[in-house]
């Protein structure tokens, strides 16, 4: 799979120093270079790319407007380079896909590519899962409707398998598969994991659209587990229970979430 990409920063030479090292990766292609933002955003229109490394300060439009002035279309992957570490809160919060330090270092821009490869593959068994639904809803109608019965497993790599949180003024990667539950505060989200709790200024609402709900369940209206790390259920009054989880957390299901437990009786 060749990663079409686009390079932006208002410096030649750092085009030049970013060019020169995506040279030892054979899957990289370069087919467009821009010195500013409105450039930027122009180029990523007309020729779709799968990746943008986006400088930050750039006169004008900088990084983060150019990623706001494609909010219209299916936006590309996005690793933010800059000389200001500043910055990088802001970056992941733009849900960037990495972060990269002036000058580039060799060994940080391979795990950086090792990602992107990761997201694209991501999305292209997304992608491919939802044309072979289309085709089957217009050719084998009865096939589509058991591929709907056996649940979204084709769509699982549209979910979110890291989250990113800002806690303290640090910023967290969180493995979902480490998320044992999530109790809500507002708009704040706490979320338990393992070996720590952090704190996520987020909406439930928001932040169940971006967990599979195959494993991720509301169990009560402030609260979501993570099913897989659920060890025991404790049956209690008025039809209510409680989840025994792998930390030996109890956390309460409430009636009208009751059809949760059921999964793990039958």
């Amino acid at each position: 799979m060749t990663i079409r990409t686009i390079l932006v920063d208002d410096e030649p030479l750092a085009i030049q120093g970013l060019e020169l090292r995506l040279q030892a990766h054979d899957d990289v292609e370069i087919i467009a270079k821009c010195q500013n933002g409105r450039e930027a955003i122009s180029a990523i229109k007309t020729h779709k790319p799968d990746l943008v490394f986006l400088d930050i300060q750039m006169p004008g439009f900088d990084g983060f407007s150019v990623v706001q002035g494609l909010m219209d279309v299916e936006p590309p992957l996005f690793v933010f380079v800059t000389a200001y570490s500043d910055h990088a809160i802001r970056a992941f919060e733009a849900q960037a896909t990495d972060y990269l330090m002036k000058p580039v270092e060799e060994s940080r821009l391979a795990d950086t590519l090792d990602r992107v490869r990761q997201r694209l593959s991501e999305r292209q068994s997304a992608g491919e899962a939802e044309k072979l639904k289309e085709a089957l809803a217009e050719h084998a109608p009865e096939a589509a409707a058991e591929m709907a019965d056996g649940g979204d497993a084709v769509n699982a790599s549209r979910f979110e398998k890291m989250i990113n949180i800002k806690d303290q003024g640090q910023i967290f990667r969180v493995d979902v598969d480490t998320i044992e539950r999530i109790d809500a505060a507002g708009d704040y989200m706490v979320i338990y994991t393992g070996d720590r709790n952090l704190i996520l200024r987020e909406t439930m609402k928001d932040l169940e659209k971006r967990l599979d709900p195959r494993r991720f369940q509301r169990i009560h209206r402030s609260t979501i587990v993570n099913l897989d790390l659920v060890k025991q259920v404790k049956p209690h009054t008025n039809g209510e229970c409680f989840l025994v989880l792998d930390s030996g957390a109890n956390v309460k299901v409430s009636r009208s979430y009751r059809d949760v437990v059921a999964r793990f009786v039958h």
